[in-house]
């Protein structure tokens, strides 16, 4: 039987679709709450920007492959498999193959924005196994802190790495 590796994340937050689109499709709002490191490029369809995280030291490229505007963001990037830096055995090293980021963002009848991030494409193995997890956790995270930033002003993770 063949195993797909993929995850789906939500989060509901208390702001309209552009606002929330724009904290992400921005560099300089990205740069304030996920990507500690910063951000260069604005996420446009065709573009190659670039994110560095002080918790994975080096900027990368991520391709941004669609987007409709307050709708949607398709990304992709270098696949990552084995553990998180810090942790016994952790690595840093990529695949030599890339996975797929697609974000929705969907106006609620409340007033609030549902985003989705779902991320797939990684092999059969146990460290591609390993690199989703990690990614599941980085984007979970993502989504708390994209929260507290439009919500609140809050970066919840200032000072979280260094």
């Amino acid at each position: 039987m063949k195993m797909e590796l993929k995850f789906r994340v939500a989060a509901r937050i208390a702001k309209p679709v552009h606002e929330v689109f724009e904290a992400v499709a921005d560099p300089a709002q990205l740069s304030r709450y996920f990507t500690t490191g910063g951000a260069q490029g604005r996420i446009e369809t065709g573009a190659v920007v670039t994110w560095d995280f002080h918790d994975y030291p080096g900027a990368f490229p991520v391709h941004v492959i669609e987007v409709v505007q307050d709708e949607k963001i398709v990304l992709e990037w270098a696949a990552y498999e084995g553990q998180a830096p810090g942790v016994e055995g952790g690595t840093m090293a990529d695949a030599a193959y890339r996975t797929r980021v697609t974000m929705t963002f969907k106006p609620l009848d409340d007033g609030r924005t549902l985003v989705e991030i779902a991320e797939g494409g990684w092999r059969e193995t146990q460290a591609a196994l390993d690199g989703s997890y990690g990614n599941c956790h980085g984007w979970t995270q993502m989504l708390c802190a994209l929260k507290l930033w439009v919500e609140r002003g809050i970066n919840l993770r200032a000072d979280f790495y260094v």
